[in-house]
């Protein structure tokens, strides 16, 4: 399949809203129904920073996804589908990637957990979600401009 078939069939999805937060949870963080689709690609755009952004209170865990079988139900963590590390101060203007093999057994709804930035100036962060139906699978990080990719 070519690239424009691909971009016809995908599904993109907002998580969240380009923003910049200093201190605290970044605002509108939602999820995807992932119903229909067999991979699901979440990217992480960090602009210009000068604080960590993680998945916690003090951004000392990393990003993560999440899963629930309800939109509005308890979310818990997809094995496997979290970065390495803390976005750092100094990943200024990387895009950062965590796939998921949606043909293993996950729950329907899925969202990145609650990003939050360190104390300092801030960080500039937006994350989408693109879905891609079942013949179609991302490739490597490398080949998608990625600073890092994660396989779940």
């Amino acid at each position: 399949m070519d690239l424009r078939s691909l971009l016809k069939r995908a599904v993109v999805k907002q998580l969240l809203p380009p923003q910049v937060k200093n201190n605290g949870a970044f605002a509108g963080n939602t999820y995807i129904d992932t119903q229909g689709l067999s991979s699901l690609l979440v990217l992480i755009a960090l602009g210009t920073t000068d604080v960590t952004v993680g998945s916690t209170n003090a951004a000392t865990t990393p990003l993560l996804v999440e899963e629930c079988d309800t939109a509005g139900g308890t979310y818990t963590a997809v094995t496997g589908a979290a970065l390495a590390a803390v976005l750092a101060a100094t990943d200024d203007n990387k895009t950062f990637g965590i796939h998921i093999d949606l043909t293993k057994t996950h729950k329907r709804y899925m969202r990145v957990q609650a990003p939050t930035a360190a104390n300092s100036t801030g960080a500039n962060l937006a994350i989408l979600a693109l879905g891609f139906p079942a013949e179609q699978m991302p490739a490597s990080a490398d080949q998608m401009g990625l600073a890092a990719l994660v396989e779940a």
